[in-house]
């Protein structure tokens, strides 16, 4: 049952790759896995119910703990480096093939990771609050797609240098006007 699943998921990625979220049908992905269509649907009930289920295994979406560390935005480096082993997988998902479900997905709980964890550092939910954390998440995300789609070479380590530059001076100087 669970290759059944696998292989119906990664048929879904390497369709996404070859021609985009939008063009692949239940029909490519039934013929790419080699199932059949009642052993599909036992599994899965359309097309995004498989792009979903694939989401769920990116661990690297799913809130990490609090870091001890005092710094903001801990998850940056684990993220890219979490990306960088399964490159394939997410830029199939969030890259410019994948359509705006996935990427909507991923800015929903990034930003919800973001709001938490400057909430937890003093700052209190406001509009001002939403705008910084739409702001950061489209900083982290812009750079996460980019990377995936090729369109630039970095480490992931060069990755989280760039971004932690380019957000938390913004950041610090936003709480502390508070």
């Amino acid at each position: 049952m669970r290759r059944t699943r696998k292989a119906i998921q990664e048929a879904l990625v390497a369709l996404i790759l070859e021609k985009g979220y939008d063009a692949v049908t239940v029909t490519d992905v039934i013929n790419r896995a080699d199932v059949g269509r009642s052993t599909f649907y036992a599994h899965f009930s359309d097309k995004q119910d498989v792009l979903f289920s694939t989401i769920e295994q990116l661990a690297f979406l799913r809130p990490a703990a609090p870091a001890c560390t005092g710094e903001f935005f801990a998850f940056s480096l684990p993220m890219f480096e979490h990306v960088g082993e399964r490159h394939r997988l997410v830029r199939a998902l969030l890259g410019r093939r994948g359509g705006g479900l996935p990427m909507a997905r991923g800015e929903q709980m990034l930003g919800r990771m973001v709001a938490e964890e400057l909430v937890a550092a003093g700052a209190r939910p406001s509009p001002e609050l939403d705008r910084l954390v739409i702001c950061v998440v489209g900083a982290f995300l812009t750079l996460l797609r980019a990377w995936v789609d090729g369109d630039i070479s970095a480490t992931p380590a060069e990755l989280d240098a760039a971004f932690r530059a380019t957000v938390i001076p913004g950041v610090q100087a936003t709480l502390a006007r508070k």
